[in-house]
């Protein structure tokens, strides 16, 4: 094992860069290892369907990082450029109806107004509310989290306190009917809280839908030229840098050492690399806790304990390169949006979703986020050519029925490819009348696939 390192970062993801950057930053020689043949993890940008078409894999939007320091920090908007979308978001339902909230909060409650004027003064009363916590929030998300005691006291406090509490506890249903009457109002917002896998009766789900929308609305739902991947290959290159090393095709098999420290990690061809200070894991816990470190390293009881952690619900993707751009049954303001949400006016829809996801069933008419990839980034597809994502919220990774009546296979490799037939007319027939017409090539990914590829 000639070469020591100061730090090994297993996994090239946007966060493991981003820890990478910072150790190195601090004078440490770091190293980080990825197993695919790239940097990016699930933030990059490929050529999927055809050549030319430029589809990002997973992450699609710079959402969240508008609020980070790190990109000021790091110098990466040096490295790529970011385009801002004047209507971030819109939500399209099948009779043609649309809701778009625009960066404008004025055209915002002009759009919501004409479903509920009610609805309207209180979006403009959330975002007031927003904006008054936005500094206390952005501190929140990029600083350690605080011990529990500590959270319960500040909770206990007083009665906003109190109200804090209810409100990071509540499902999306009890805070919408609770704060909005319109039920395409109340979707519009509640729609958010199934990108982390959120029924309308889960709790939690409506201070993770609040948020997004109020950051969306705020800081713009902007994409970045030439897709995500540049965001990672600018941590790459200021790691490099920096001093920072990164060996791609490099899969971790095991991290070695004992229970007071981590010495070295193995790769999977054999090879040693030594550690001298730290370990950092960009993996999932569980693979983390029961296969790079195990019982010889971690406690047996904790050991037991990740292995019975459980995933949240699945996710299903479809790239699709296309002859022309697309129209939306719902106008040309969906178009225009960074990326639109595809469902019925109505929290109980998403419940049937997940009631039929959650009990193993391929949903019959879950909710589609349809991403205007080319239509707001012309260099993602060729002169004249479109390109768009949709990923599906949400399906199983196991299937034990399907809800559709059309897909009689139950592994997703027999599934995949009838499901996205399924998903591609059903889009077809109530949202975007000309997309199967104008189909070039699709190519799918189910849950399966992603955990292959990660």
């Amino acid at each position: 094992m000639p070469n020591v390192y100061d730090a090994i970062v297993i996994g090239a993801g946007h966060n493991g860069l981003t820890c990478a950057c910072y150790l190195a930053r601090a004078g440490l020689k770091v190293l980080v290892l990825e197993q695919y043949r790239t940097v990016g993890g699930m933030t990059v940008t490929e050529e999927e369907t055809l050549p030319g078409f430029w589809s990002d894999i997973h992450a699609s939007g710079y959402q969240l990082a508008n609020l980070s320091p790190v990109p000021h920090e790091l110098s990466l908007l040096d490295r790529y450029e970011l385009i801002e979308p004047e209507i971030p978001f819109s939500h399209a339902f099948p009779q043609g109806d649309i809701i778009s909230v625009h960066r404008d909060i004025e055209k915002t409650v002009g759009e919501i107004a004409r479903y509920s004027l009610k609805d309207a003064e209180r979006w403009r009363d959330l975002m007031n509310h927003f904006l008054a916590q936005k500094d206390a929030i952005t501190a929140a998300m990029f600083s350690p989290p605080p011990s529990f005691p500590t959270v319960a006291a500040d909770f206990a406090a007083s009665s906003a306190g109190m109200e804090a509490y209810r409100f990071s506890m509540q499902s999306v249903r009890s805070w919408a009917n609770q704060t909005l009457e319109a039920e395409a109002t109340k979707t519009l917002f509640g729609s958010f809280a199934t990108f982390l896998g959120a029924s309308p009766d889960d709790a939690g789900g409506a201070e993770l839908g609040w948020l997004f929308a109020s950051v969306l609305q705020n800081a713009g739902n902007k994409l970045v030229k030439g897709g995500m991947h540049r965001v990672t290959l600018a941590l790459a290159e200021h790691l490099q840098a920096h001093g920072g090393e990164i060996r791609t095709n490099a899969l971790v098999e095991k991290i070695l050492g004992d229970a007071k420290r981590a010495t070295a990690v193995r790769l999977a061809t054999g090879e040693e690399i030594s550690v001298g200070e730290m370990v950092v894991s960009n993996v999932d816990p569980r693979h983390l806790v029961v296969d790079l470190l195990g019982a010889g390293m971690v406690e047996r009881e904790i050991v037991d304990k990740m292995g019975h952690y459980e995933w949240g619900d699945s996710v299903f993707v479809m790239f699709v390169a296309l002859e022309s751009p697309i129209n939306y049954k719902a106008g040309p303001a969906a178009r225009q949006s960074a990326h639109v949400h595809l469902s019925e006016p109505s929290l109980d829809f998403f419940a049937q979703v997940y009631l039929q996801c959650r009990g193993g069933a391929l949903p019959s008419a879950p909710m589609i986020v349809s991403w205007n990839d080319s239509a707001i980034d012309s260099s993602r597809a060729p002169a004249g050519k479109a390109l768009m994502k949709f990923v599906v919220l949400s399906v199983p990774y196991v299937i034990t029925d399907d809800a559709t009546g059309t897909v009689s296979g139950r592994t997703w490799d027999e599934a995949r490819e009838p499901y996205a037939d399924y998903l591609i007319d059903l889009i077809t027939g109530n949202y975007i009348p000309d997309l199967k017409a104008k189909i070039l090539k699709r190519v799918a990914h189910s849950p399966v696939d992603i955990s292959r590829r990660i």
